[in-house]
């Protein structure tokens, strides 16, 4: 019997096709999974937030800062948010605007009194330090499905609960990360981890969801959400004290000709 030289470059082609199919099958899954999550949270409106956040060294010293939050969900768009700092010294007065996009960076400014002007937070530095925090620039705005690519790893225990396990890879290029690997409850879809991994695809931080709220009887919130870099061991975590809907904010509160009279 004459062997057909074809023969294996067909059976190459069948495996290759089968995996690029179960790949698409994955990234599928993964994208009807988020979507979902992000379709159960929709419908919010408005709201506000008093907040702490503790921000501990690499030793444990620490040292806490009293917040205010104003968010604004926007239709068909990124989200808003205003952020002012009312303690301690250092930072008092501090005013934090944030307009998510989805397929561009997002819109950010910072005043500080100190320098008596607004500042421009550019799309290369969004993964510089949020205020010495262990959160980023890029991690404070909305989470927007375009932003990313989806693919699903697995269904995995954690905390003694089942979590779909699901990578994010963004892909704005300014990122300063390779993939965000995000834990989601496969009951009500919330965030229970997310590991961050830098530009060299090491692992650099986890953010810890915990002390689920459910508001409005629909709108779930972690009121303790724990960041930890792995690199420098420095710790942050961030607590909300209080939380209301329905708060009905005037639309220019979110423009950046306001932030200097804010109180």
């Amino acid at each position: 019997m004459k062997w057909n030289k074809t023969i294996p470059h067909l059976i190459l082609a069948i495996v290759l096709s089968g995996q690029a199919w179960a790949v698409e099958q994955n990234n599928e899954k993964a994208l009807a999974i988020v979507t979902e999550s992000k379709q159960r949270d929709a419908g919010w409106v408005d709201a506000s937030a008093e907040m702490t956040m503790t921000l501990f060294d690499k030793n444990g010293n620490s040292v806490s800062r009293e917040l205010r939050t104003m968010m604004l969900e926007v239709a068909d768009d990124g989200d808003k948010s205003l952020t002012i700092f009312d303690t301690p010294h250092d930072v008092k007065g501090t005013v934090f605007l944030n307009i998510s996009r989805v397929l561009e960076p997002d819109q950010q400014w910072i005043y500080m009194p100190a320098l008596g002007r607004i500042k421009r937070i550019a799309s290369r530095n969004k993964s510089g330090p949020f205020l010495g925090s262990e959160f980023a620039y890029e991690d404070v705005g909305s989470f927007e499905i375009g932003k990313y690519d989806y693919r699903y790893v697995e269904l995995e225990d954690f905390q003694g609960k089942p979590n779909h396990v699901i990578e994010y890879i963004p892909k704005y290029e300014n990122s300063g990360y390779t993939k965000l690997k995000v834990w989601l409850d496969t009951k009500h879809l919330r965030q229970s981890k997310v590991e961050y991994y830098d530009r060299k695809d090491s692992l650099l931080k986890t953010l810890l969801l915990s002390d689920y709220t459910l508001y409005e009887n629909r709108y779930w919130r972690a009121n303790t959400k724990t960041m930890v870099n792995v690199q420098n061991k420095n710790k942050t975590i961030l607590a909300t004290n209080k939380l209301s809907f329905g708060v009905d904010f005037d639309p220019a509160t979110f423009h950046r000709s306001g932030m200097k009279h804010q109180k």
